[in-house]
């Protein structure tokens, strides 16, 4: 049987950009499944917004992230990448932290260089470590994976924010060196400095589309065209969900029907025609 890791190995080594969604729950995982994408993201941000209806600034702990990655990974047979924060401590929480993902079925993990507690990368307040720590981080996150744990490492900075663009890119290729599997430059504030992230980091990066946020967001022809290997939409499902929710409510609030699926259509999206089958296959004469 392929691996998660290995699978998205694969995907990585064929031409072209790659669009990931992102994810909150199982079944947005499922939905980005369904809808023919290659892969899918375990955002953060969004698990926070699921599961506690609190912002992204550290309040989930590796356990709780953990938990919602298992249930998201079981869901679906394409690779997933999971946010993991800042590791969730020192050199050997880290390599724990990226062991317990590779045993909770994801094809990669995301470490960023953030002070902790951390905080989405499009929002105000952020702070980094020294680059020394950060160094630290990724090299324990690739001993892990040199070690036995079967996952990919994606090296994020934060750096651009408080440290500007050049110690930005200077990390990215520091963790390339270490040998990280994919870097990821934050939150670049226009094109030209993402072309220029591209052009002096070499392997495969990724671009982070956020409606709304500090980056623009561009197609995927032209980022591909930039050197992105990678293009992640990490909110636009919570996005569209909260505020399809919120319709729905105001509706059920006036007394008029909501826009919803059909009953069958519910059915078949959380799977029931598989599980009357599975069920059929084991019913005992009558």
């Amino acid at each position: 049987m392929t691996s998660p890791a290995a699978k998205l190995r694969q995907i990585l080594a064929r031409p072209g950009i790659r669009i990931m969604p992102g994810c909150h729950d199982a079944m947005s995982a499922r939905l980005i499944e369904q809808a023919g994408f290659e892969m899918g993201f375990m955002s953060g941000f969004a698990v926070s917004a699921d599961r506690l209806a609190l912002p992204d600034t550290g309040l989930l702990s590796y356990g709780e992230l953990a938990d919602q990655g298992r249930a998201i990974c079981a869901a679906v047979s394409i690779p997933m990448f999971g946010d993991g924060d800042t590791g969730f401590g020192n050199a050997l929480n880290i390599k724990r932290t990226v062991e317990g993902y590779a045993r909770a079925g994801f094809a990669c993990i995301m470490l960023e260089d953030q002070v902790a507690p951390k905080r989405c990368g499009h929002t105000q307040g952020k702070a980094v470590v020294g680059r020394d720590e950060a160094l630290m981080r990724i090299r324990a996150a690739v001993d892990a994976r040199n070690a036995g744990a079967d996952i990919l490492i994606m090296a994020r900075t934060d750096a651009r924010g408080p440290a500007g663009i050049d110690e930005a890119i200077a990390r990215c290729q520091a963790f390339r060196e270490l040998g990280a599997d994919i870097t990821f430059l934050e939150a670049p504030l226009d094109a030209d400095e993402m072309k220029r992230y591209c052009a002096e980091v070499e392997g495969p990066k990724m671009a982070n589309m956020i409606e709304a946020g500090k980056t623009p967001v561009l197609p995927p022809a032209e980022l591909e065209a930039i050197g992105y290997k990678i293009a992640v939409y990490p909110l636009t499902l919570l996005n569209v969900s909260i505020r399809a929710m919120r319709e729905a409510l105001e509706c059920i609030r006036r007394g008029e029907p909501a826009n919803v699926l059909g009953f069958e259509d519910l059915n078949a999206a959380v799977g029931f025609p598989e599980y009357y089958a599975e069920e059929a296959r084991y019913k005992l004469p009558q």
